[in-house]
Order: structure tokens, then C-alpha cells, then sequence
């Protein structure tokens, strides 16, 4: 058995043809855990080998549409899906506040659709998700688990959004770190500490600085590529993998600058500068990247 972690999704806000919005997904066994649902997840995972059908449970980083605007798809899918796949329940694990309130209000708007879907199949209009709302703990908590795998929850810096928090994913051939949206900070190291695979959220912050002023307010709760390659050297990360790209790369060319600027930061180790679908396998330790090179 190993683990898989899977980028879904590398994009941002602004849409490109070619990236879907924010999501990793991690796989041990059986085990499917899907972290953030921006668009297009579905068939991200779909493309990916997993389903809806097959996610074991949900994790969700803050409230801001990138990470949450799938999220509604990738449910009702859930639901639609068991009709032929036989879903189990899925758990949606989030951080309390504005983000357990969205998932609550998510479905309102289909209430009607999935009564006449429900009176026509005979099965109950309320799909099987289990809202697990956690306090955003103050150090790295752990908030899910199962026989095998473990998530720790901890919180990141990405004011003025409250309650913003990054995941830790434990598994028997490793461990996994998952930034959410976040500047680089203590925070992030605490939860990253020892990790076989960090996922990262990378800005490069001189090409934004070049943006008019009012244009340049995201600077202030993104994380700097060199200084993401100076953390990751001092933690001594074996393998980074940099996702939700600001600006977003549309060439070889533009996504080695992501890659020269955390080397400019020092880090040393296993980088790729991702595209959606881009995979990492840990084996016991071991890892092996399955579709995508390392930046030099």
C-alpha cells in the first residue's frame, strides 16, 4: 500500500483554460481525502482515478470562493453518483465560523431539485455528508482520523480571512503538509515539521510588485517564493511541490522563475512547480514523482 497526494487544482481566482481552482487530493488505500474544492473538481478527481463516490471525507481550508465554489458540485455529485456507485458517507471536515456556515447553507438553493429527484428514486433528498465543524486550534490539533491515516489541523496567516487553517496528513509511509492560502510563517513550519511532501501556495511577489498600487493588496496574505524556499531549507523538506501560482505559468519558461526563486531562498530539495494531476507517491518513505519532473 501507498500514499498518493494528488494537486487538483493549481489555480486562483482568475480563471485559466487550463488550471482548476484550488484542491490536493491524498490517497492511502481506501482512503480518499480530497482538501478544498475549487471549480472543476469533479472532473479533476475523475481524471485523477477517485470520484465522488470514492472521497472518504472532505477537508476544507477557509472561506474564500477559490477553495469552496466546486464544493456544491462536487456534494450533489456525491449524491448522484450513489444511485450507480453506492457512496458511502462522506465526512466535511471544516474550520468553525464563516466556513461551517457556507457548507450549512450550501444546498438551500437545490432544495426543490433534490426533492423531485428524491420523490423520483425513492431515496431520501439529503445528501450523505457529515459536517464535522472543528474551533481553529492555536497549535496543530488533530481533527479526523481513521485505522491508518491521521489529519492534524493548524492554523495558517492569511488575514484578514479568520480562521484560516493548513493540514497535516499522517500514513503509514509518510507525512504530507498541505499550506492552504497563507503567508510563509511559524505557523506553516509547525505544521510542515518533518514532512515527507510539503504543498505549498506560491506568489512570486516581484511581478506583483509591479502592478498597480491598488492591484497589489494580495501581497499581503500570500506566500513569497524565496521566502518558501528559505523555509523549507531550514526544515529541511524533502520534496516541495508549489500549487496555486500567482501569476499563473503558461509556459516552461515562467514556471522556472517559480522554481529560481525558491532556490534564490536556498531550498535544495526534490521542486516541482505544478500542473493540475501532478502526483507524488510515497512508499514507506521512499517517494517518486508520477507525472510530473522536477524543476531544476
Amino acid at each position: 500500500m501507498a500514499t498518493s497526494v494528488t494537486v487538483t487544482g493549481t489555480g486562483t481566482p482568475l480563471a485559466t483554460a487550463d488550471r482548476a481552482g484550488a484542491g490536493v487530493l491524498v490517497r492511502h488505500g481506501d482512503t480518499h481525502l480530497q482538501f478544498d474544492a475549487g471549480r472543476n473538481t469533479v472532473a479533476r478527481l475523475l481524471a485523477a482515478g477517485s470520484s465522488p463516490a470514492d472521497l472518504t471525507a472532505l477537508f476544507l481550508t477557509h472561506y474564500h470562493s477559490d477553495h469552496l465554489v466546486g464544493l456544491q458540485d462536487l456534494v450533489l455529485s456525491h449524491w448522484t453518483m450513489d444511485v450507480y456507485d453506492e457512496a458511502g458517507r462522506m465526512d466535511l471536515v471544516a474550520p468553525n465560523g464563516s466556513t461551517t456556515r457556507f457548507c450549512e447553507q450550501m444546498l438551500d438553493l437545490w432544495d426543490d431539485d433534490l426533492a423531485v429527484r428524491a420523490l423520483h428514486n425513492m431515496r431520501p433528498p439529503e445528501p450523505k455528508v457529515d459536517l464535522r465543524g472543528f474551533d481553529t486550534p492555536g497549535r496543530p490539533t488533530e481533527v479526523w482520523s481513521n485505522t491508518r491515516v491521521r489529519v492534524v489541523a493548524g492554523p495558517v496567516r492569511h488575514e484578514p480571512i479568520v480562521g484560516a487553517v493548513g493540514y497535516r496528513i499522517e500514513t503509514p509511509d509518510g507525512v504530507v503538509a498541505i499550506s492552504g492560502d497563507t503567508t510563509v510563517c511559524d505557523e506553516v513550519a509547525a505544521l510542515a515539521d518533518g514532512a515527507d511532501v510539503m504543498v505549498y501556495e506560491a506568489m512570486r511577489m516581484d511581478v506583483i510588485a509591479q502592478r498597480p498600487p491598488d492591484k497589489q493588496y494580495i501581497m499581503e496574505y500570500h506566500a513569497d517564493t524565496r521566502l518558501i524556499g528559505r523555509q523549507m531549507a531550514e526544515l529541511g523538506i524533502p520534496r516541495l511541490m508549489l500549487t496555486h501560482l500567482i501569476p499563473a505559468p503558461s509556459t516552461a519558461e515562467e514556471k522556472q522563475l517559480f522554481a529560481d526563486e525558491v532556490r534564490q531562498g536556498g531550498y535544495q530539495g526534490e521542486l516541482m512547480v505544478c500542473d493540475d494531476l501532478d502526483t507524488v507517491t510515497l512508499h514507506a518513505g521512499t517517494l517518486h514523482s508520477a507525472t510530473a519532473q522536477s524543476q531544476t
